[in-house]
C-alpha cells in the first residue's frame, strides 16, 4: 500500500472527498479546537485519569476499543470490562443491556481524547485504521496537536491525537492559539510504512489527554470546573470553553453546541458514568475538597479521594495518588 492509497483510504473512511472536507468533519467533531498530550499533559499538577462508560453491548464495545484503539483487556466479565495501555487502566465499561441510548442533545460525553506518546504512533495508528477500513468522522491539524475523530459502536465520541511540542504552542494573555486546519496526512505517513500495519496494540505510553463534555449552561459549567474543581481557563469561543492544569492547552473541554438548556442526565441511559482527575499534591486535593464543601456540592468518599457531580449529574472523581 503506498501513501496515496492510504490517503485515499483514510478519506473514504472519513466519508470525505478531500482533506478540506475531512477537516470540516473534524470541525464538526471538535468545534474548531484541539487535542491533548501524554508527557506534558500527565506531568501537570492535575491530569485526567480514567473514564467509565455505560454500554448496552459490552462485547461489541470492548472488542472495538481492543481492536481499533489497541487497548489491552485487563479484566473482563459479564458485568463489565477494564482496558488500558502499559498496565495502566484507562477505560472501564459497565454492562447495561437494557439501557436506552443517551441523546446527543443531553449533557454528557462529547468525546474521550486518547493521546499518543509520539507523532509516529499516530501515523502507525492511521495506517491501522486505513487497512481495516475503520469509519472516521474527521481529522485535522489543531496547531497544538494533530487529531483524528471517530465514534465507538454506541456513538460515544473519540479523539485520537498527538501533541506538538509545547514550545511550539502560541500563548497570548493566558489564551492558547488553536485552529482546525487540514491535516497533512502525507507528511504524517512518512514516519511509518504504509505497506502494512504494524500497530498490534496501543503504545504503553498512551493516556487520556483530555475529556470533552456536553453541558447545559457554559457559565454554570465554568463555575464548577474552574471555580470549584480548580482548572484554569485556556480558551473560550462560540459556546465552548477549555480548561487545564499547569498550562496544558486543555484537560477539559465543555460546550453547549448540541446541549444548551439540557437538564439533569438520566443515569439509566448509556454514556459517560464518570471520569477522574488525578493529583499527587495533597494541598491541591485539600483545596478542591474545601471549595466543594463551601459551594454546597454533594460529595461521597471513595477509595483514594472523593466523588462529586457537576450541575448535570456527570460524576467526576477527584483522586489523590
Amino acid at each position: 500500500m503506498n501513501i496515496d492509497l492510504t490517503r485515499r483510504t483514510l478519506l473514504q473512511a472519513a466519508g470525505a472527498t478531500s482533506l478540506a472536507a475531512a477537516a470540516a468533519g473534524a470541525a464538526r467533531a471538535e468545534g474548531n479546537t484541539s487535542g491533548g498530550g501524554p508527557t506534558f499533559a500527565n506531568l501537570t499538577p492535575m491530569r485526567v485519569g480514567m473514564v467509565t462508560l455505560r454500554v448496552r453491548n459490552l462485547d461489541k464495545v470492548a472488542d472495538f476499543y481492543r481492536d481499533v484503539l489497541g487497548l489491552t483487556v485487563i479484566e473482563r466479565s459479564a458485568a463489565g470490562a477494564q482496558l488500558g495501555a502499559g498496565g495502566v487502566k484507562l477505560l472501564t465499561l459497565e454492562a447495561r443491556p437494557q439501557a436506552e441510548l443517551e441523546s446527543r442533545n443531553s449533557a454528557g460525553l462529547y468525546h474521550t481524547a486518547f493521546l499518543m506518546p509520539t507523532r509516529k504512533d499516530l501515523a502507525r495508528w492511521l495506517v491501522h485504521v486505513a487497512v481495516h477500513r475503520v469509519p472516521l468522522s474527521g481529522f485535522a491539524d489543531h496547531l497544538v496537536s494533530e487529531s483524528v475523530y471517530l465514534d465507538d459502536p454506541e456513538g460515544n465520541g473519540i479523539e485520537v491525537y498527538a501533541d506538538r511540542d509545547p514550545s511550539l504552542w502560541k500563548w497570548s494573555e493566558g489564551t492558547v492559539a488553536m485552529a482546525t486546519d487540514e491535516l497533512n496526512v502525507n507528511d504524517l505517513l512518512t514516519l511509518t510504512s504504509t505497506r502494512t500495519s504494524d500497530y498490534a496494540k496501543a503504545p504503553d505510553g498512551m493516556r487520556i489527554g483530555h475529556m470533552h463534555l456536553r453541558v447545559g449552561d457554559l457559565a454554570k459549567a465554568e463555575a464548577f470546573y474552574q471555580g470549584t474543581v480548580g482548572l484554569d481557563p485556556t480558551r473560550k469561543r462560540n459556546g465552548a470553553a477549555f480548561l487545564s492544569s499547569g498550562r496544558y492547552h486543555h484537560h477539559l473541554g465543555i460546550n453547549v453546541w448540541q446541549s444548551a438548556g439540557a437538564g439533569r442526565r438520566d443515569d439509566a441511559t448509556t454514556g459517560l458514568a464518570w471520569f477522574s482527575l488525578v493529583t499527587e499534591k495533597a494541598d491541591l486535593f485539600a483545596a478542591q475538597e474545601e471549595r466543594l464543601r463551601r459551594a454546597g456540592v454533594e460529595m461521597s468518599a471513595i477509595a483514594g479521594g472523593l466523588e462529586a457531580a457537576d450541575p448535570w449529574g456527570t460524576r467526576v472523581r477527584l483522586l489523590k495518588i
